[in-house]
């Protein structure tokens, strides 16, 4: 069964990350829905976590067996089904989980200013469109 990461629709650094996954995930682990949209809120709602998450900066969830990771976690996880030596990035579990999501809210607080943000969430390619669940 496949996971679920679910992003902020609207930020540049977000859907660059999306885009970066796509490509480094040959076995398709992956699938994708914005925060703002309606599958997303159903999935926090699916999960019992707040809807506020949908507009925190800090927001990347992985949907995964059932289970709800954040942050730096949800990243971690998400490395660890890449191609390459994306998996090796899963010695950061080694640090404790504040340090990591220190690090993690500092990027997300800023990623407006740092990457941009996007007037709507785009429309996925034709050949990943299958993959993004809130079309």
């Amino acid at each position: 069964m496949a996971a679920l990461i679910l992003y902020d629709g609207v930020c540049g650094l977000c859907n660059k990350s999306v885009a970066f996954i796509l490509k480094r995930d040959r076995q398709a682990h992956f699938n994708f829905a914005s925060l703002q949209s309606q599958f997303g809120r159903d999935a926090l709602i699916s999960q019992k976590l707040p809807l506020e998450l949908s507009e925190s900066p800090e927001s990347l969830i992985v949907i995964e067996d059932g289970r709800a990771h954040f942050k730096s976690d949800a990243a971690l996880r998400i490395a660890s089904h890449l191609s390459g030596a994306w998996p090796l990035l899963r010695c950061f579990r080694l640090f404790p989980i504040a340090l990591r999501d220190f690090v993690y809210g500092v990027i997300a607080k800023n990623r407006y200013k740092w990457f941009g943000k996007l007037d709507a969430c785009p429309l996925p390619s034709p050949e990943w469109r299958a993959r993004f669940r809130d079309q």
